[in-house]
């Protein structure tokens, strides 16, 4: 590590202000600040010492997030075993030669078949995903003239966990693009962007490409074999329909068909006691999603309906099926879309809960909705937050004239 730090010292003096390669310092600053703790100080009071900083904040993000990270590798190859074991099919195309040479057998019951199928469809999208977004990022900051920003690691992590495995790469490098470009960066970056740009990006390809990220065929990576979610089968029956193809534990766990990252409530879980720990993030926004999705899912199975089975599904049934315990513990809580004032977190998570459950069991179109109400809940947030202060201004005038 010495030597590194010598050599990245020695080739400072080019990319900094003056040098020949002046113009890609940002790309110089990032690969240093990723190693080495940023070595710039404060140089006029006032000073406020603190062990955490914005690299260190997304790097704990990614820590929480792997648990998501293994079951998205696991439970597709998982998925995609069990129905070639059932049907007696095989691997086609690149992928298919690449695991023969692994020794790859399509059992479902070896843990480490499961791995091999499942990263040969996860990683091939993370890849691009971090490579295209990496490109805009640096493409920005390198015009701009500003530092690489952190932010990316997060959103670059988010985007390819909330995708189904067989999303063509082209689509990957399409969405994650309208997410940087279109959902950050033309508003001035990180910490300006009003949206998450994960969620654009995956909106995007949602309403631009229905058929590659919805749909009964796109959630289990076989060709050809169409399998419904189990929000989908809840839409058609109910929840008997739903208990008669899964257990609630296996839901939990997460061993069902769904969006690579988004399926295990329990890795969900074990992130969001990361994000709480350290800090990084709000129990209030987690809390509140959780009360107002609770809250409307039992009211809605109170009042029932005899043409919706929506209406029937329970509370804790909503909160292992789709995306829901991903987008509460590492979507809603994003301390730059989200709320920022702690009465305003109260009122976006409630916000987010109220309107998921709306959009699963009012709205047959969407049986979703975790990503609708962020973005809902984003687009609401600065407005929550300006109340929330206009009345603490208020009452503060009270007591001053008072």
């Amino acid at each position: 590590m010495k030597a590194l730090r010598e050599l990245l010292d020695k080739l400072h003096p080019h990319f900094k202000k003056g040098g020949k390669y002046e113009l890609f310092y940002p790309l110089y600053e990032a690969a240093d600040s990723f190693v080495y703790t940023p070595g710039e100080v404060t140089k006029g009071a006032p000073h406020l010492r603190d062990a955490i900083d914005l690299k260190r904040v997304m790097i704990t993000v990614v820590i929480a997030l792997l648990p998501c990270f293994f079951m998205a590798i696991w439970n597709t190859g998982y998925q995609a075993n069990s129905v070639l074991q059932a049907t007696g099919g095989s691997v086609a195309g690149w992928r298919g030669l690449l695991l023969e040479q692994l020794g790859f057998s399509a059992n479902p019951n070896n843990f480490v078949d499961n791995l091999l199928h499942g990263a040969v469809w996860f990683v091939p999208i993370y890849l691009v995903t971090n490579i295209v977004g990496g490109l805009w990022e640096a493409l920005f900051s390198i015009v701009r003239g500003h530092e690489i920003n952190e932010g990316f690691l997060v959103t670059g992590s988010l985007f390819p966990l909330i995708c189904p495995p067989t999303l063509p790469l082209w689509q990957a490098a399409l969405g994650i693009s309208f997410g940087v470009v279109i959902g950050k960066e033309i508003f001035g970056g990180t910490g300006k962007n009003f949206l998450n740009p994960a969620l654009a990006g995956r909106a995007f390809l949602f309403f631009a490409y229905p058929a590659q990220i919805s749909g009964n065929s796109v959630w289990t990576a076989v060709d050809g074999f169409s399998g419904a979610t189990a929000l989908s089968r809840a839409y058609e029956g109910g929840m008997q329909s739903v208990a008669s193809t899964i257990s609630w534990f296996d839901a939990f766990l997460g061993s069902i068909p769904g969006s690579m990252g988004e399926t295990s409530t329990l890795g969900c879980l074990i992130g969001a006691a990361i994000l709480i720990a350290t800090g990084i993030g709000s129990w209030r926004i987690m809390l509140a999603v959780l009360l107002g999705a609770g809250v409307l899912s039992t009211l809605f199975m109170l009042i029932g309906s005899e043409t919706n089975p929506m209406f029937g599904l329970a509370p804790h049934w909503h909160l292992v099926l789709g995306g829901f315990a991903f987008g509460l513990v590492f979507m809603a809580t994003d301390p730059v879309s989200g709320a920022m004032t702690e009465e305003g977190q109260w009122l976006y998570g409630l916000l987010i809960g109220v309107m998921c459950i709306l959009i699963r069991v009012v709205n047959p179109a969407f049986p979703e909705g975790m990503m609708l109400a962020i973005l809902f809940g984003n687009v609401f947030a600065p407005l929550l937050d300006q109340l929330v202060l206009k009345r603490h201004i208020k009452r503060r005038l009270r007591h001053v004239e008072g």
